[in-house]
């Protein structure tokens, strides 16, 4: 399903100070003025950096920046791939209602040495199995299968049981308006060093 992570770290040079250096700049012209003092150029430039994540930009550029900056910031919080993974294991719930993205990760994660639990295709039995095992992360899908969703599940666990969650997915606008609840966010398609990085970088809180 994805990329297994590579036999030696990657020298492709990180995204973090890249995506610093756009924060800073559209903080700054977004503060003038309450955006007014964006130019067409700018605006445009904005807008058409959130078109790539399916964002929706018929909106105010003050709020398609706010999507745009959450989605941002959580992809690359778990930092850059040029060093070597953490060796330290975790108990992870894990949430996907794809049955071989499931599996292909139950297996990626179990060889990494951390312990699963799971995998839960529904918010419901997830939630359940909460409140029976202490919990050092979930890696939620947003949409799932079952009435509840990977958003509601997400503050469930951190507002009753203090439980963290990293976002698996491909929904980004979901993914943004909620980004305060996960403590990053890896894009779908994702390789498995990504999955394997972003624990690594978040399960320790």
């Amino acid at each position: 399903m994805f990329d297994r992570p590579p036999e030696t770290p990657t020298t492709e040079a990180p995204l973090q100070d890249s995506i610093e250096r756009l924060c800073a700049l559209y903080d700054r012209l977004l503060g003038q003025v309450h955006g007014d003092g964006m130019t067409e150029t700018a605006s445009a430039e904005l807008k058409a950096l959130a078109g790539v994540y399916d964002l929706d930009i018929d909106r105010a550029d003050t709020e398609v920046w706010a999507d745009l900056r959450a989605v941002l910031i959580r992809q690359t919080a778990p930092g850059d791939t040029t060093t070597p993974l953490s060796t330290e294991t975790y108990t992870l719930m894990l949430v996907e209602d794809d049955p071989e993205t499931a599996a292909d990760l139950t297996a990626l994660l179990s060889e990494a040495g951390h312990r699963i639990i799971g995998p839960f295709h529904s918010a419901e039995a997830a939630e359940a199995m909460a409140a029976l095992q202490p919990i050092d992360l979930a890696l939620l899908d947003i949409n799932l299968s079952g009435e509840g969703d990977g958003i509601a599940l997400a503050r469930t666990l951190k507002t009753r049981w203090g439980v963290r969650s990293l976002f698996l997915s491909g929904d980004l606008p979901a993914a943004a308006r909620h980004a305060e609840l996960a403590e990053a966010l890896v894009l779908k398609p994702y390789t498995g060093r990504e999955v394997l990085d972003a624990v690594a970088r978040t399960g320790a809180g």
